[in-house]
């Protein structure tokens, strides 16, 4: 079952059209990734899914309903929500703090209670360092808290701009041994990565993006065997 279609998005920054009409559509339970260099368009997409940037032309069409038109508010209420390129955690602000923010429309106290807890399970560091200023932690533990204030909401679809950016290798492993997790537990994920053969690897299907336009699709093994990915992407 389709969770997420996007048609022909096209979105402009002033004169200059960063995404020339995208189409890819995302299965409820699927890991989807969009894979490309930098400029590709890919933040691009995810912003404009998640309400922050509005398209020139296009749908995208979630649960029957098209986004285009609805405010970023409505879209999270929506069971939508996004953990952004570069963490964007609040500095100042202790991590418990920062999942309060991330529960913001979660109106019954029960239930956000037992967000809390579902996070603090997933990630016990956070629990562990829940009255800690977030700027104070790791990278990897950043994004840990980046992730778990996303899933506040219980999402039915997780958008993950560049979740490994700037993160040691062994963070990086952990990140994406979580997002393999949060998938089989039954969160739609769509994915966003430079690091191309560690997204394609746990993804059911891919989308290969270059200046603003799809270029190839296929499921994450064949694009992991495609001869042009690996050589533009792996160096083969």
């Amino acid at each position: 079952m389709v969770m997420l279609e996007v048609k022909d998005l096209v979105v402009n920054y002033g004169v200059i059209q960063a995404v020339k009409g995208v189409s890819f559509e995302i299965n409820e339970g699927e890991i989807v990734t969009l894979i490309g260099a930098n400029g590709a368009g890919k933040t691009t997409i995810v912003k404009t899914i998640s309400g922050l940037l509005k398209p020139k032309s296009g749908q995208i069409i979630y649960q029957n309903e098209n986004l285009v038109r609805q405010k970023a508010s409505q879209i999270v209420g929506a069971g939508i929500s996004q953990v952004a390129e570069g963490r964007h955690i609040f500095a100042g602000m202790t991590v418990m703090e920062n999942l309060q923010l991330g529960a913001f429309l979660q109106n019954n106290h029960d239930e956000a209670k037992k967000s809390y807890e579902e996070v603090f399970d997933r990630f016990p560091i956070l629990k562990k360092r829940r009255n800690q200023d977030a700027a104070t932690l790791s990278g990897g533990e950043q994004q840990m808290l980046a992730i778990g204030r996303a899933l506040m909401i219980k999402p039915k679809l997780l958008l993950l701009d560049e979740p490994s950016m700037g993160l040691s290798p062994l963070f990086i492993q952990e990140i994406f041994a979580i997002i393999k997790e949060l998938n089989d537990r039954g969160t739609t994920i769509l994915l966003i990565e430079q690091n191309a053969k560690q997204a394609l690897a746990i993804a059911d299907r891919g989308y290969v993006l270059a200046t603003g336009k799809v270029q190839l699709t296929g499921t994450g093994s064949e694009l992991l065997a495609n001869s042009e990915v690996q050589r533009v992407y792996f160096g083969g």
